[in-house]
This record gives C-alpha cells, structure tokens and sequence, in this order.
C-alpha cells in the first residue's frame, strides 16, 4: 500500500509537470512567433524532451502503483477467503439451517470479490480523489485565484448528487447479491437432487421456479444498472459546464491581457485532472456500494458464535481408555420447543460393546453426537474417563473417537483417499485390509482402476451399500479407541453384515463399540443394549434380557423374525 500511494504521488506530480511544461512551451512558441523576449530560459526543443521525460516516469509510477494495489487486493481477498472457510468449519447444524450451502459459496466468491475490486479499484479511485484536487487547486490558485473560486460551488452541488446516488445503490447492491444468493441456492439445491426430480418427473416445473429466481435476480441488476447510469448520464453535464466556465471567463482574462494563453490551457488541463475523480464517481459509488453490502454478508459469518467452543482444561490425558458416564443428560434443539433427549443416564466401560435402539425420532442421533460434541452436551452431563467432555481439545477428541455418521458422504476422489482420509500417506496395504474388514476388497477388486477408482461427487458411483462400506472401511482404518456406528448397515445384506460383525469383533476386542441399527441381527452381538423411547432410557439390558422382559424390543425382535404385527409401528431409526 505504501508503495501505491507514493507511486500515485510521484505519477501526479508528473503528470501536473506535464501541464506547466505544455503551457510553458506554448507560451514560448507564441513569444517566438512575436518575436519577443523569450520569458523561459529553455529552448522548445528542451521542453519538448523534458515533456517525454515527464511523461515516461508517470507511465513507470503509474504501473508500479497499481500493481502495488491490485496485489494488496488479492492477498485481502486471500485472507478473507481462508477466514470464511475457518469459521465455517467452527460451525454446527443451527448455522447450516439458517445459511444455506449455496448462499455460503456465493458470499465466499462474489462478495468476497466485490470486496477485493473495491481494494484494488477503489484505492486508486481514493488516492485520484485525494492527489488530483491537491495539485490541481495548488496550481489552478497559483495561476488565478479569481478563475479557481468560479468553479468552487459546482464542487458541492456533484457532491450532493453523488451522495444521493451512493445511498439508492446501496440498496439495490443488496437486492442483487441477496437474489445472487438466492439463485445459487436454488441451483446448488436442484443439482443436488437431480435425481429426485427426474425420478419425479418435475423438471418442467424446476424450470419454471428457476426462471422466477433468476428473474428476480434480473430485474434487481437492472435497476442497480440504471442507478449507475443516471450517474454516469449527470456527470458529463456538471463537468462540461465547469469547462465552458473557464472558458468563457478565461478568455476574458487572455483577452485584456491578465492571463497568456498557455495559463488558460495549463488551467483547462488542471481542471480535466480536478474533473477526473469526478466523472469517475459513477464507478466508484458503485463499487463502494456493493463491496459495502459484501462486507455485511461476510460479517454475519465472521462474527457468528462458534457453535462448540473449543476451551480445553489442561486436564485431559493426550490418550483416551474410552469409557463414558452420562448422568442426567437433557437436549433441546435451538428454536425446538421440546427436548430430544430427556434425562438420560448411562455408563459405558472401556472396551464395552453397546447396542443403541429405537423408533424414529427417539434420539439415538442426537445422543452419538454428544459423544464427539458435534452437539454440546450441557456441563456436567457427559464424562470421558471420569472427566467432563467439554474440557477436551476437540481435535483429539474427534481424533481418538471415529464416528460412522448415518450418511454415507464420500468425496469425489479415489476410494484409497476417501478410505485413508485422516492419513492420505498411509501405506496401501493397512487401506486394504480396512477395505477387507469392511466387505468390500471383493468389490473393489472389480473395479478397473481398484484403488484409484474415483467415486464420483458423494460417491455417486457406487451403491448404496458400496458407499456405506466404504465409511465403515473409513473409520475401521483409525484403530480408535471409540468407534461409534450409527446405522451403517442399513443398506448392507445380512451375509456381509455377518462378515462386517466377526470382523469388527476381533477388530474392536477391548476397545469402546457404540452401534445404533434397527436390525436385531446386529445388535445382538454387542455386549449391552439400550433402547431409546421418546428421548428416554426405556430398556436396558443383554439380547437375552430384553426378550425376557417382553418389552419393546422384543416386540422388533417378533417383527423382524417372525413377522407378527407390533402393538405400535416400529420405523426405521432415522
């Protein structure tokens, strides 16, 4: 930035050289042509020289300078970019429920270049603002005091104007990142689900709803277009009649002899340069104006609270046993008027297997991510080998605890890297034997390219099953000392699943299994089981003694093996 503002300096001072030198030649040339005394101690041919001279070194400082601010522009951009994307990492479900994926990348491309057009641009246009009237009104005061207050009232009446034009943009650049991110949204969504809607046969009516969000977005750009155009229509006119101005009176001052001709032409070109950031403010408003709206956008993810905060205690060992003890644990969801999970006390030894069931909407999700703090349990209701979650660096936290979410979410890169994802330099043959334990060495054995297969965006490649494996595989291959499932064989037959469960058997021997399924198949192979019922600890006991107590889980075991109708309906856990 130093080096643009003096580059700019040093162009203005040159360039207001350039005038007196023209001004000063022109004199010359009419005191040689009245074969006068020449006033100047310099030759034409001289002033000629130091002309190109001047001019020369106002192209060299010109150039450096905005190459000085459009790199402060970029490396702003860059910052903001690396801020955006940091603190939407630090963010939860509530924050992803109010901003959208596709309202997020358009604040992360277009505001943010809004706001780096502004640095690069609107520095110059600043630094125009503040050198052109410096040297222009020194020197037009210099030449002629009477000539330079003529001009002075236009000065206020272009300010009035450009302030009033600021305030009708501000608006409408609003209206058009707002309806930008409106019709980022729309697309991101109906991308996501083309399937869907192909499947529904809606895409006539997805083109229908897309055309009104682009409209919207249309019209707002149309208006903001014709704000900047009133403004770029003015201009000219208030510029003009400060020339005719001068002209008018200037020649009045040449012709009784108070003023050379070369003056009134150095005093023309000092006035273009005072004019100069003038006809420019169109431009400037307009960047200002929206780089102005950008900034807000981005603020309102900048300064949203971190949904869990990281504040480690000091306290925790750097490794985990992996046993927990929740002791009255209650959690409601922001703007939910009733709680998910409602006091809820369980503990879990180190190298215990737990089985977690229940019908939809019982919490048996909610209750996983507490263990991780993708949800914050409140203080004093989650322990991790006798002390209190929250006093955990997340990092080794989520580090040691490997969580198999309910989605099966794959990156649209090979399955060596979606498989060895925390660890992309580990060796292939541990990727292959997590992929042996997960049942699908067989399946990518089949693949032409193994490995290095690419699975697609989300792994749309693969099958359901295929992708539910792989997360598996995913979260086998950390070695952890939790390892939390969450109704990862959803999707997977019962012969793989038998596989996956031997495996997973010897795999996980003395280290803490968490597993929520609806399959009893699955669950009676844990070592203790827990059903969840309307956010509560309804039963809890061995596969054994559950079916002994003829509650409700073993009205899922009838239904499941015997196909009998249970009292109430059991769904599938979401």
């Amino acid at each position: 930035m130093i080096v643009g503002f003096v580059g700019f300096f040093g162009a203005r001072l040159f360039e207001i050289s350039t005038y007196y030198l023209v001004a000063e030649g022109i004199d010359a040339i009419g005191e040689m042509l009245s074969e006068l005394p020449a006033a100047f101690p310099y030759s034409v041919g001289e002033i000629g020289l130091f002309i190109v001279l001047t001019v020369l070194l106002r192209f060299v400082f010109v150039v450096q300078a905005r190459r000085a601010f459009r790199r402060v522009g970029q490396q702003v951009s860059f910052d903001l970019r690396e801020q955006l994307f940091a603190s939407v990492q630090q963010q939860g479900s509530d924050f992803f429920s109010r901003i959208g994926v596709g309202d997020i990348m358009t604040r992360a491309i277009q505001d943010i270049s809004l706001v780096q057009r502004l640095i690069a641009f609107g520095l110059i246009q600043i630094v125009i603002m503040v050198y052109a009237p410096l040297f222009a009104l020194s020197a037009m005061f210099v030449k002629s005091v009477s000539l330079s207050l003529l001009i002075l009232p236009l000065l206020p009446l272009i300010y009035i104007y450009a302030q009033w034009v600021a305030t009708k943009m501000a608006v409408t650049s609003k209206a058009v990142q707002e309806s930008l991110s409106e019709l980022a949204a729309h697309t991101h969504e109906n991308l996501s689900g083309i399937r869907t809607i192909q499947a529904q046969a809606q895409e006539e009516n997805e083109i229908r709803r897309f055309f009104r969000t682009n409209d919207q977005y249309a019209s707002a750009f149309y208006e903001q277009a014709r704000i900047g155009s009133l403004m770029s229509a003015w201009m000219p006119w208030l510029t003009a009649l400060s020339q005719l101005t001068i002209i008018v009176y200037g020649g009045h001052l040449v012709l009784i002899g108070t003023l050379s001709v070369g003056d009134l032409i150095f005093f023309l070109a000092c006035l273009n340069m005072l004019l100069q950031p003038i006809r420019m403010a169109g431009f400037f408003i307009t960047l200002v104006a929206r780089a102005s709206v950008g900034v807000d956008r981005l603020c309102e993810i900048f300064d949203a609270p971190a949904e869990i905060v990281d504040q480690p205690s000091g306290r925790t060992a750097a490794s985990i046993r992996g046993s927990f003890v929740i002791r009255d644990l209650s959690f409601t969801y922001p703007r939910s008027p009733h709680p998910v999970l409602s006091n809820i006390s369980l503990s879990i030894k180190a190298g215990e297997s737990i089985g977690i069931v229940g019908r939809v909407g019982s919490g048996k999700s909610t209750l996983l991510k507490q263990f991780t703090r993708m949800l914050d349990p409140p203080a004093g209701t989650l322990f991790l080998d006798d002390i209190d979650v929250r006093e955990y660096p997340l990092a080794l936290l989520r580090s040691q605890i490997a969580q198999v979410l309910q989605d099966p979410f794959l990156f649209g890169e090979p399955l060596r890297s979606n498989i060895s994802y925390d660890d992309p330099e580990r060796d292939l043959e541990f990727i292959w034997e997590s992929a042996d334990s997960a049942a699908l060495r067989g399946t990518i054995e089949e693949f032409p390219k193994q490995m290095e297969t690419l699975v697609g965006e989300r792994g749309v490649t693969l099958s359901g099953g295929q992708k539910q494996r792989t997360t598996l595989a995913r979260g086998l291959i950390r070695d952890s000392a939790v390892l939390i499932l969450d109704d990862c064989f959803s999707s997977v037959d019962t012969e793989t699943e038998e596989h996956i469960l031997s495996r997973l058997k010897q795999l996980r021997d003395g280290k803490t299994t968490i597993l929520v399924s609806h399959r009893v198949s699955t669950l009676r192979h844990t070592d203790r089981i827990v059903v969840l019922e309307e956010g509560r600890i309804a039963e809890q006991g061995t596969h054994r003694q559950l079916l002994d107590l003829d509650g409700i889980y073993a009205e899922l075991e009838r239904l499941q093996t015997q196909g009998m109708s249970p009292a109430k309906p059991v769904a599938e856990p979401v």
